[in-house]
Protein backbone atom coordinates (compact mmCIF):
# COMPACT_ATOMS: atom_id res chain seq x y z
CA UNK A 1 0.00 0.00 0.00
CA UNK A 2 2.88 2.34 0.70
CA UNK A 3 4.56 1.64 -2.15
CA UNK A 4 1.17 1.97 -4.27
CA UNK A 5 1.11 5.56 -2.49
CA UNK A 6 4.72 6.49 -3.40
CA UNK A 7 4.04 5.51 -6.88
CA UNK A 8 0.57 7.69 -7.25
CA UNK A 9 2.85 10.77 -5.46
CA UNK A 10 5.38 10.60 -8.48
CA UNK A 11 3.06 10.39 -11.17
CA UNK A 12 2.20 14.11 -12.27
CA UNK A 13 -1.50 14.42 -12.69
CA UNK A 14 -1.28 17.92 -14.16
CA UNK A 15 -2.57 17.89 -17.84
CA UNK A 16 -0.60 16.36 -20.74
CA UNK A 17 0.83 19.59 -22.23
CA UNK A 18 -0.23 19.73 -25.67
CA UNK A 19 1.25 19.37 -28.93
CA UNK A 20 2.93 22.07 -30.27
CA UNK A 21 2.00 23.21 -33.58
CA UNK A 22 4.00 23.14 -36.99
CA UNK A 23 5.14 26.65 -36.55
CA UNK A 24 5.94 26.27 -33.42
CA UNK A 25 8.22 23.28 -33.81
CA UNK A 26 9.50 24.26 -36.86
CA UNK A 27 10.64 27.65 -35.13
CA UNK A 28 12.04 25.63 -32.07
CA UNK A 29 14.73 23.65 -34.79
CA UNK A 30 15.14 27.15 -36.32
CA UNK A 31 16.30 28.76 -32.84
CA UNK A 32 18.81 25.15 -32.75
CA UNK A 33 20.26 26.16 -35.43
CA UNK A 34 21.25 29.71 -34.74
CA UNK A 35 22.36 28.50 -31.46
CA UNK A 36 24.74 26.08 -33.67
CA UNK A 37 26.03 28.91 -35.34
CA UNK A 38 26.40 31.53 -31.89
CA UNK A 39 28.35 29.06 -30.40
CA UNK A 40 30.19 27.25 -33.69
CA UNK A 41 30.85 30.69 -35.42
CA UNK A 42 33.23 29.66 -38.01
CA UNK A 43 30.12 28.14 -39.64
CA UNK A 44 29.56 31.54 -41.13
CA UNK A 45 33.08 31.50 -43.05
CA UNK A 46 31.57 30.29 -46.16
CA UNK A 47 28.81 33.31 -46.47
CA UNK A 48 31.02 36.04 -45.42
CA UNK A 49 34.56 35.25 -46.59
CA UNK A 50 33.83 33.06 -49.62
CA UNK A 51 32.13 35.93 -51.54
CA UNK A 52 34.42 38.12 -50.90
CA UNK A 53 37.49 35.95 -52.35
CA UNK A 54 35.16 35.36 -55.29
CA UNK A 55 34.56 38.65 -56.69
CA UNK A 56 37.50 39.91 -55.93
CA UNK A 57 39.74 37.77 -57.24
CA UNK A 58 37.31 36.82 -60.34
CA UNK A 59 36.73 40.86 -60.84
CA UNK A 60 40.28 41.74 -60.95
CA UNK A 61 41.80 38.61 -62.29
CA UNK A 62 40.10 38.17 -65.11
CA UNK A 63 37.62 41.45 -65.64
CA UNK A 64 40.53 43.33 -67.89
CA UNK A 65 40.49 39.91 -70.34
CA UNK A 66 37.75 39.53 -70.80
CA UNK A 67 35.77 42.75 -70.73
CA UNK A 68 38.91 44.95 -71.04
CA UNK A 69 37.42 46.87 -68.12
CA UNK A 70 37.27 45.34 -64.53
CA UNK A 71 34.19 47.89 -63.91
CA UNK A 72 32.84 46.74 -67.12
CA UNK A 73 33.24 43.45 -65.57
CA UNK A 74 32.01 43.66 -62.36
CA UNK A 75 28.92 44.83 -63.59
CA UNK A 76 28.49 41.88 -65.59
CA UNK A 77 29.41 39.29 -63.33
CA UNK A 78 28.45 40.10 -59.64
CA UNK A 79 24.84 39.08 -60.21
CA UNK A 80 26.84 35.82 -61.69
CA UNK A 81 28.87 35.70 -58.67
CA UNK A 82 26.03 36.35 -56.76
CA UNK A 83 24.04 32.86 -57.96
CA UNK A 84 27.12 30.53 -57.78
CA UNK A 85 28.09 31.30 -54.11
CA UNK A 86 24.75 30.93 -52.68
CA UNK A 87 23.96 27.67 -54.89
CA UNK A 88 27.29 26.24 -53.62
CA UNK A 89 26.31 26.62 -49.84
CA UNK A 90 22.80 25.54 -50.09
CA UNK A 91 24.88 21.87 -49.72
CA UNK A 92 25.73 22.91 -46.30
CA UNK A 93 21.92 21.95 -45.05
CA UNK A 94 22.54 17.83 -46.15
CA UNK A 95 25.99 17.95 -44.75
CA UNK A 96 24.15 19.46 -41.44
CA UNK A 97 21.52 17.14 -41.20
CA UNK A 98 24.13 14.21 -42.14
CA UNK A 99 25.91 15.16 -39.20
CA UNK A 100 22.57 14.70 -37.01
CA UNK A 101 22.37 11.22 -38.28
CA UNK A 102 25.74 10.30 -38.01
CA UNK A 103 25.51 11.26 -34.03
CA UNK A 104 21.89 9.60 -33.74
CA UNK A 105 20.35 12.71 -32.63
CA UNK A 106 18.29 12.48 -35.71
CA UNK A 107 16.71 9.16 -34.60
CA UNK A 108 15.44 10.74 -31.95
CA UNK A 109 14.00 13.91 -33.14
CA UNK A 110 11.83 10.97 -35.13
CA UNK A 111 10.44 9.73 -31.91
CA UNK A 112 9.48 12.96 -30.70
CA UNK A 113 5.68 14.14 -30.88
CA UNK A 114 5.54 17.08 -33.52
CA UNK A 115 5.27 17.96 -36.74
CA UNK A 116 7.90 15.72 -38.37
CA UNK A 117 8.73 18.04 -41.23
CA UNK A 118 9.42 20.66 -38.83
CA UNK A 119 12.93 19.07 -38.08
CA UNK A 120 13.84 19.85 -41.84
CA UNK A 121 12.23 22.92 -42.50
CA UNK A 122 13.46 24.90 -39.47
CA UNK A 123 16.72 24.54 -40.72
CA UNK A 124 15.74 25.36 -44.10
CA UNK A 125 14.65 28.74 -42.87
CA UNK A 126 17.93 29.54 -40.82
CA UNK A 127 19.95 28.78 -43.87
CA UNK A 128 17.89 31.65 -45.85
CA UNK A 129 18.91 34.01 -43.25
CA UNK A 130 22.70 32.76 -44.31
CA UNK A 131 21.66 33.18 -47.99
CA UNK A 132 20.69 36.83 -47.32
CA UNK A 133 23.86 37.11 -45.28
CA UNK A 134 26.04 36.48 -48.35
CA UNK A 135 23.65 38.29 -50.59
CA UNK A 136 24.06 41.34 -48.48
CA UNK A 137 27.94 40.94 -48.05
CA UNK A 138 28.41 40.76 -51.79
CA UNK A 139 26.10 43.59 -53.55
CA UNK A 140 27.81 46.11 -50.26
CA UNK A 141 31.29 45.33 -51.35
CA UNK A 142 29.95 45.32 -55.38
CA UNK A 143 28.76 49.00 -54.42
CA UNK A 144 32.42 49.73 -52.80
CA UNK A 145 34.00 48.49 -55.87
CA UNK A 146 31.85 50.80 -58.34
CA UNK A 147 29.14 48.33 -59.44
CA UNK A 148 25.74 49.86 -59.87
CA UNK A 149 22.70 47.91 -60.40
CA UNK A 150 20.13 49.76 -62.98
CA UNK A 151 17.03 49.21 -61.96
CA UNK A 152 18.15 51.03 -58.54
CA UNK A 153 17.06 48.80 -55.06
CA UNK A 154 13.91 47.31 -56.66
CA UNK A 155 15.76 45.41 -58.76
CA UNK A 156 18.20 44.08 -56.36
CA UNK A 157 14.91 43.35 -54.23
CA UNK A 158 13.13 41.20 -56.54
CA UNK A 159 16.71 39.48 -57.70
CA UNK A 160 17.42 38.36 -54.48
CA UNK A 161 13.81 37.23 -53.67
CA UNK A 162 14.01 34.85 -56.48
CA UNK A 163 17.43 34.01 -55.52
CA UNK A 164 16.37 32.98 -52.27
CA UNK A 165 13.18 31.00 -53.59
CA UNK A 166 15.52 29.11 -55.71
CA UNK A 167 18.36 28.84 -53.46
CA UNK A 168 15.26 26.86 -50.60
CA UNK A 169 14.24 24.66 -53.41
CA UNK A 170 17.66 23.53 -54.15
CA UNK A 171 18.54 23.22 -50.47
CA UNK A 172 16.05 19.98 -50.85
CA UNK A 173 17.95 18.14 -52.95
CA UNK A 174 20.77 18.34 -50.25
CA UNK A 175 18.88 17.40 -47.21
CA UNK A 176 17.33 14.29 -49.17
CA UNK A 177 21.01 13.45 -50.20
CA UNK A 178 22.06 14.11 -46.23
CA UNK A 179 19.75 11.30 -45.64
CA UNK A 180 20.67 8.36 -48.24
CA UNK A 181 24.41 9.47 -48.32
CA UNK A 182 26.23 7.39 -45.57
CA UNK A 183 29.35 9.45 -44.61
CA UNK A 184 29.94 13.35 -44.33
CA UNK A 185 32.96 13.27 -46.85
CA UNK A 186 30.78 11.30 -49.30
CA UNK A 187 27.96 14.11 -49.10
CA UNK A 188 30.52 16.59 -50.17
CA UNK A 189 31.62 14.46 -52.85
CA UNK A 190 28.78 14.44 -54.19
CA UNK A 191 27.48 17.85 -53.78
CA UNK A 192 30.73 19.50 -55.36
CA UNK A 193 30.77 17.08 -58.10
CA UNK A 194 26.96 18.32 -59.18
CA UNK A 195 27.62 22.04 -58.29
CA UNK A 196 30.99 22.88 -60.13
CA UNK A 197 29.74 21.58 -63.88
CA UNK A 198 26.82 23.65 -62.89
CA UNK A 199 28.14 26.71 -61.52
CA UNK A 200 31.24 27.18 -63.72
CA UNK A 201 29.26 25.96 -67.17
CA UNK A 202 27.21 28.46 -67.38
CA UNK A 203 26.16 32.09 -67.73
CA UNK A 204 28.10 32.75 -64.39
CA UNK A 205 31.73 34.66 -65.84
CA UNK A 206 30.90 35.08 -69.30
CA UNK A 207 28.15 35.95 -72.52
CA UNK A 208 27.90 31.72 -73.47
CA UNK A 209 27.65 33.09 -77.27
CA UNK A 210 31.11 32.80 -77.09
CA UNK A 211 31.74 29.35 -76.01
CA UNK A 212 31.75 26.44 -78.69
CA UNK A 213 28.81 25.00 -79.92
CA UNK A 214 28.56 21.59 -78.46
CA UNK A 215 29.13 23.81 -75.36
CA UNK A 216 26.04 25.92 -75.93
CA UNK A 217 24.03 23.00 -75.88
CA UNK A 218 24.42 22.20 -72.34
CA UNK A 219 25.43 25.91 -70.71
CA UNK A 220 21.38 26.38 -72.54
CA UNK A 221 19.84 24.29 -70.83
CA UNK A 222 21.51 24.15 -67.27
CA UNK A 223 19.38 25.61 -64.49
CA UNK A 224 21.87 27.83 -63.23
CA UNK A 225 22.32 29.97 -66.29
CA UNK A 226 18.37 30.42 -65.93
CA UNK A 227 18.53 31.89 -62.22
CA UNK A 228 22.03 34.18 -63.09
CA UNK A 229 19.80 35.60 -66.49
CA UNK A 230 16.48 36.22 -64.50
CA UNK A 231 19.08 37.78 -61.73
CA UNK A 232 21.01 39.99 -64.06
CA UNK A 233 18.21 40.51 -65.90
CA UNK A 234 16.11 41.63 -62.81
CA UNK A 235 19.23 43.93 -61.46
CA UNK A 236 19.88 45.58 -64.68
CA UNK A 237 16.45 46.41 -65.81
CA UNK A 238 16.13 43.45 -68.37
CA UNK A 239 14.52 40.36 -67.33
CA UNK A 240 11.38 39.44 -68.38
CA UNK A 241 8.15 37.82 -67.47
CA UNK A 242 9.67 34.35 -69.07
CA UNK A 243 12.70 34.85 -67.65
CA UNK A 244 11.24 35.07 -63.65
CA UNK A 245 8.28 32.30 -64.69
CA UNK A 246 10.99 29.72 -65.86
CA UNK A 247 12.42 30.40 -61.97
CA UNK A 248 8.95 29.80 -60.63
CA UNK A 249 8.60 26.82 -62.32
CA UNK A 250 11.92 25.59 -61.46
CA UNK A 251 11.78 26.00 -58.25
CA UNK A 252 8.62 24.29 -57.15
CA UNK A 253 9.09 21.47 -59.60
CA UNK A 254 12.29 21.10 -57.00
CA UNK A 255 10.42 21.26 -54.05
CA UNK A 256 7.93 18.77 -55.27
CA UNK A 257 9.77 15.93 -55.88
CA UNK A 258 13.01 16.61 -53.77
CA UNK A 259 10.78 17.66 -50.82
CA UNK A 260 8.52 14.36 -51.43
CA UNK A 261 11.28 12.33 -51.45
CA UNK A 262 13.33 13.60 -48.93
CA UNK A 263 10.15 12.81 -46.48
CA UNK A 264 9.89 9.46 -47.97
CA UNK A 265 13.64 8.71 -46.54
CA UNK A 266 12.81 10.78 -43.73
CA UNK A 267 10.03 8.31 -42.33
CA UNK A 268 11.85 5.53 -43.82
CA UNK A 269 15.29 5.80 -42.66
CA UNK A 270 16.40 2.62 -40.71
Amino acid sequence: MKNQSSLENAISHTDRPKKPSAISASATFAWRSLLRIRYVPEQLFDVTIFPIIFLLMFTYLFGGAISGSTGEYLDYVLPGILVMTVAMITMYTGLDLNKDIEKGVFDRFRTLPIWQPSVLVGALFVDLVRYTLASTIMITLGYILGFRAEDGLSGLIFAVSLLLLFAFSLSWVWTMLGIIVRSEKALMAISMMILFPLTFLSSVFVDPSTMPNWLQYFVDINPITFVVDAVRGLIHGTATTSDIMIILYISIGLILLFGTLTMYFFRNKN
